[in-house]
């Protein structure tokens, strides 16, 4: 969507011009919660909701008519190792003999909202940016859901960029400032229809609603454009009726990626490079000012820029990659034909290869919190007095390690590509998330708790068989007693049936409750035992752990 330039164009003269195509992805983890009663997954659900919802299920190039599939499908599969391509495209149709052997990934699209309109501040400009795709990608055996939402502008400043980048991606307000204003946020945000009309807006001023959530569910409101944006999944703290209930597990701000096609990216400042890399906003007075301090930038290059092709040599001069984890941008030459081009350039690449690699490292992380959170929902859940309840946490600590299990085998791989830059970026993106650490922390986790509910069933198996022991030892008197040589202390053999009946009531009845009542001792019973077996007690000693079986239990 074109935009009337001039007035930024006359700004932009002496710094690094305009940015003459920009995009931004965003991806938004959140955590499915289970649906009571079904057995579907959450994809299977939404799917089969038919006209009730606005996501239709994509047939993506690799699963659909070989017409479909272009030369930049193909690069963006050969760039990743055997094993990635198994997880992000299954097997190919020659190879499936059961199921439908896809891709383990089911990708959702809506495309009822053409673009948004946002205003950054109240009483700035607004700016329209078209929407690429609005997609829903969930995951076999994860109870994850990733939004990924790409915009598109041409024709936008510098700092209209940074601001789009900075504030675009929020799931509510960070805050007000004293005018009531939303903090770090849209002023305003407008999903808009093919005709212009309005969709949804934000609700990002009105606090009372904002602060009243929080105070009520110990959880943040979804604003409003976004709630609209994933219906019909709706969030689990929301009074809003919905089988697909989400719960948000990582911060307010999505991670973002961007591509900047600028007209003279030499001109831009290091301290345009940290507020892009670090996505911190347009700066306001300075533009020399550095976001932070000097000493945390100080090995900035090292640690957010990817300068392999930042040279005015090659097909795409000047492209520089910044990386921060919940960031990767791309800028370039907009001149450039290759850096612009959708097939085989540096746009197709931050479309396909780029994308890939950030959604998988943002996917990873996600599991993982999903998982440690799942652990901790566990044991808010406990209570340790209700047999009920200690059933639940045993299932649930037991279906976490099955599935975390899965998770490893499945998603967790250390390297996804051999292309030099792709393997490069995604080392860089994985460092800055922790994701190596944080693998560790909740296997580690999952292993204590599966341990303890281990160690657990080994102390009840072990008490059954103290309990089974006394029974045992102290039936062994009477069975050797009563059958010693044969003895019989009553002979009825020849009795009738319904004497024989009733002898065998009036014996069955006292034994049963006599074996009942020696398990209830049982464990008085065993210390008794124990006592008889040290020789080193008394005969005093030994007869009051035979009175204490039927005393008041000593508190240890």
């Amino acid at each position: 969507m074109e935009r009337d330039v001039s007035a930024a164009g006359e700004t932009a003269q002496a710094g690094p011009g305009l940015v003459q195509q920009f995009r931004q992805v965003l991806l938004w983890p959140l955590r499915l919660m289970p649906v009571e009663g079904s057995r579907k997954s959450a994809w299977e659900i939404l799917r089969d909701m038919g006209e009730a919802s606005p996501w239709r299920e994509v047939v993506d190039e690799y699963s659909g008519a070989a017409g479909t599939f272009h030369e930049r499908h193909y690069h963006e599969f050969v760039a990743f190792l055997p094993f990635v391509q198994r997880f992000l495209y299954g097997e190919g149709r020659a190879r499936r003999t059961g199921g439908d052997g896809g891709s383990p990934m089911r990708v959702f699209r809506r495309r009822d909202i053409h673009a948004v309109r946002t205003i950054a501040r109240p009483g700035e400009a607004p700016i329209t940016l078209d929407i690429v795709h609005a997609d829903l990608y969930f995951f076999f055996d994860v109870d994850l859901v990733m939004l990924n939402l790409e915009v598109s502008a041409a024709g936008l400043s510098l700092a209209e960029a940074q601001e789009v980048l900075y504030r675009f991606g929020r799931g509510y307000p960070g805050g007000w400032d004293d005018h009531g204003q939303p903090l770090h946020c849209m002023s305003s945000v407008e999903w808009l229809a093919a005709d212009g009309a309005v969709l949804a807006r934000s609700d990002a001023q009105q606090s009372e609603l904002f602060l009243a959530h929080v105070c009520e569910h110990r959880a943040p409101r979804i604003a409003s454009h976004w709630a609209f944006m994933l219906q019909p999944l709706v969030s689990d703290h929301s009074t809003e009726a919905g089988l697909l209930r989400f719960r948000q597990i990582e911060y307010y701000r999505m991670p973002v990626m961007g591509y900047l096609a600028l007209e003279r990216p030499l001109a831009l400042r290091r301290a345009d490079f940290a507020r892009l890399a670090l996505v911190t906003g347009a700066q306001q007075g300075d533009p020399e000012a550095l976001p932070y301090a000097e000493d945390y930038l100080g090995h900035f290059e090292q640690r957010f820029c990817y300068d392999r092709f930042w040279a005015p040599g090659g097909a795409a001069p000047n492209t520089r990659y910044l990386c921060s984890g919940h960031s990767l941008l791309v800028v370039g030459q907009a001149e450039s034909q290759f850096f612009g081009c959708r097939d085989r350039g540096v746009l197709a690449q931050f479309r396909h290869q780029h994308f890939m690699l950030f959604l998988i490292a943002h996917f990873q992380k996600a599991a993982l919190l999903m998982f440690s959170d799942r652990l901790v929902q566990a044991l808010n859940d406990l209570e340790p007095t209700s047999p009920p309840s200690v059933r639940r946490f045993k299932r649930a600590i037991r279906a976490s390690f099955e599935g975390f299990l899965r998770f490893t085998h499945r998603y967790w791989f250390h390297e996804i590509s051999e292309q030099a830059h792709v393997r490069a970026l995604w080392h860089m993106c994985v460092k800055h998330l922790g994701t190596d650490g944080l693998y560790v922390e909740v296997k580690e986790r999952v292993a204590d708790m599966n341990s303890f509910l281990d160690a657990d069933s080994l102390r009840r198996q072990a008490n059954t068989v103290v309990r089974l022991t006394v029974v045992t030892i102290l039936g062994l008197i009477g069975t050797v007693t009563t059958g010693f040589l044969g003895m019989n202390l009553i002979s009825e053999a020849d009795a009738n049936p319904f004497t024989k009946l009733a002898y065998f009531a009036v014996v069955f009845v006292p034994t049963i409750a006599l074996t009942f009542y020696t398990i209830a001792k049982s464990k008085r019973l065993s210390d008794f035992l124990d006592a008889i077996s040290e020789e080193d007690l008394s005969f005093r000693q030994k007869a009051a752990s035979l009175a204490a079986v039927w005393g008041r239990r000593q508190e240890e």
